[in-house]
């Protein structure tokens, strides 16, 4: 008995649902069709023009030949503006402003491809040889160019020699790198 209450409820909801469902649909399918209320509006009085037009033919045709159509002309100025076809961020390397001057035969490596083999150290200043991958050796002093990214050896200490590398960020500003080159002995590996 129970049962069959719930039952009953269960179905005058679905019948109740449908309904609303029905209505809804057919709401939406009714406003489809149908133009906004204005639009007669625009109709009449684009009509009372076409008559105002046809009783009065010759003021309509004067006008027309008294008004003379709107001209502009525009120049562009380029002074003090930004070309808009130019990246607004120029990532470019500080090396390719100084390319008049020839390589050296240091400058053709990267430094990653020189091995340091030897350091002197006297009173006038410390002298340090770095080798290239085929075996020839060069002399390198403070204020030497070395590497392909115009790296200057900044200081020859006893054991290492520190070379500082120029570079642009993203940004565009100006930053240092440090890379050092170390001196392999037999005696930590290195070639004898």
């Amino acid at each position: 008995m129970k049962r069959n209450k719930f039952l009953r409820k269960v179905e005058k909801w679905n019948k109740l649902f449908l309904g609303l469902i029905l209505l809804c649909v057919i709401f939406i399918l009714g406003g489809c069709g149908e133009k906004p209320s204005t639009t007669p509006i625009t109709q009449k009085t684009k009509v009372s023009t076409v008559e105002k037009k046809a009783t009065e033919p010759t003021k309509v045709t004067e006008k027309k030949e008294t008004e003379k159509p709107l001209e502009f002309e525009y120049t562009y100025n380029p002074a003090g503006k930004p070309d808009p076809f130019k990246p607004f961020i120029q990532i470019s390397p500080i090396k390719e402003a100084k390319k008049t001057v020839p390589l050296t035969p240091l400058q053709k490596y990267e430094i990653s491809q020189l091995k340091l083999v030897a350091i002197i150290i006297t009173p006038e200043g410390n002298v340090a040889m770095v080798e290239d991958s085929t075996g020839k050796g060069y002399i390198v002093k403070k204020g030497t160019i070395i590497g392909k990214n115009e790296g200057r050896v900044t200081k020859i200490l006893k054991d290492r020699i520190i070379i500082e590398e120029a570079y642009q960020d993203v940004l565009g500003q100006t930053k240092i790198n440090e890379l050092t080159m170390t001196l392999h002995r037999p005696e930590e590996g290195g070639e004898s």
